[in-house]
Formats: structure tokens, C-alpha cells, sequence
């Protein structure tokens, strides 16, 4: 018999959804994977981040806590054992230590804004402010960062190529050189709304508020309610 609450072992093949896009983009930014072919870890201070990929890859396995040297009380996260979705991430581009070499991703175009939703609730920021230069100029800017160049490089050319928006790539930091792309208030308005179609997408809520709050400043919304 199985471990009660448990799902039995997966044997079927991932198939490529909404939700499935969106897990990849939060292990692509806030996951890992062992080096023995089948342990998964995702870490994240918000709990409902690890509830919404469990939810996501249709897995019931604890949230638990583990010592950081980033932050200074334990930090909460999900590990667990699934040889066919840790080959799946693979197949998909992701490997184990990818923050420096992690690059372009085999998303289907389909599923890309959900990946990127998943990215941004993993590693992105959205951050407004009104602009002193200007009298009544409310600014925001949505950005995505990654210690690899190759990987904010393909994210800039697919989001060109899906919505025709470019963005501005710089180098930020001193100790870790990090590579950032940046959109602001217009083209950010376009990536949001293919990032957020409906209201009932699986995303972070404190991310999403965040954005509704500065959007309905400038008299905007995000999405219709669906």
C-alpha cells in the first residue's frame, strides 16, 4: 500500500499545459534539481508559491523548512523524488547548477506567457513610483533578471517575436554580474496582459496586487474579471 495522502509514483508522460508552462517557470528561477536523476527542490518565502506548483504538477507532498545563509530564519520549500518529471525538465533545457549556463528553453509558443508568469513570480520584480522629473508622472517597470545572459537574451527574442515589444537588457551588480530585462509602462501593460489573460490563472497573489494597485493608478486594470 501506498503512504497515505500520498499519489501513487507517476508513470505517465508530462503533458504541456497552463499549469505545467508555469512550474517550469518557477524551477527555472527558484528551482533545483539533484545531480541523481530524480530529486526535485523548490524554495520560496512565500508558502503559496509551493502550493501553487504542487498544485501545478498535481503532487501532495509536505511543505517543510530548511536552513538558509541567504536569509536568517529557516526558509520554506517542497523536495521530493519523480524520475518523470525530472526527465521532462530536462527535455525542456533544464539541468542541475543552471543559474550561470541556463539558456533558451523548449516552451511551446502556446504555453510561453505562463512559463514567463511562473519566471516572474520565481525572479522578476514589478516596481512603480511617480517620477519627480514630471509633474503627475506615475512610472512602473517590469523586469526579469538571470546570472545567465543567454537565458534573458532567448526571453527578450520570444517576447519580441510573440508581442512585437523589445525591452532594454543591462548588466546590474557588483559581486554577481546579473543580466536584466526591463519594460516600461507601455510595453510592460502588453507583457502583463499575456502574462494574466484571465483572473483565475495560477500566479502569486502579492505579485499580481502589486501590479492591479499601480495599474489602477494610471486608471488601468490587468485582466477582465473571467
Amino acid at each position: 500500500m501506498g503512504t497515505p495522502g500520498r499519489k501513487p509514483s507517476r508513470k505517465e508522460e508530462i503533458q504541456w499545459s497552463s499549469n505545467i508552462a508555469y512550474a517550469v517557470g518557477l524551477i527555472a528561477t527558484d528551482g533545483c534539481l539533484s545531480g541523481n536523476g530524480k530529486n526535485i527542490d523548490l524554495t520560496s518565502k512565500d508558502r503559496e508559491q509551493l502550493e501553487n506548483f504542487l498544485i501545478c504538477i498535481e503532487k501532495n507532498v509536505p511543505i517543510s523548512t530548511k536552513a538558509s545563509s541567504f536569509a536568517l530564519k529557516p526558509i520554506t520549500h517542497v523536495q521530493f523524488s519523480d524520475v518523470v518529471l525530472y526527465r521532462f525538465f530536462l527535455s525542456v533545457g533544464l539541468t542541475p547548477r543552471k543559474s550561470l549556463t541556463i539558456g533558451a528553453l523548449k516552451v511551446p509558443d502556446e504555453y510561453f506567457f505562463d512559463f514567463l508568469r511562473g519566471s516572474y513570480d520565481g525572479d522578476g520584480c514589478f516596481y512603480s513610483y511617480f517620477d519627480p522629473r514630471w509633474k503627475s508622472s506615475f512610472m512602473f517597470y517590469l523586469s526579469f533578471t538571470s546570472a545567465s545572459p543567454k537565458h534573458i537574451l532567448w526571453l527578450r527574442a520570444t517576447i519580441v517575436r510573440l508581442c512585437s515589444v523589445k525591452g532594454h537588457v543591462t548588466q546590474v551588480g557588483k559581486r554577481t554580474l546579473m543580466t536584466n530585462l526591463r519594460y516600461a509602462k507601455k510595453e510592460a501593460t502588453i507583457v502583463l496582459s499575456h502574462m494574466y489573460p484571465s483572473s483565475s490563472v495560477l500566479c502569486l497573489t502579492r505579485k499580481r496586487l502589486k501590479i492591479i494597485r499601480a495599474l489602477g493608478i494610471v486608471g488601468m486594470s490587468l485582466v477582465q474579471t473571467s
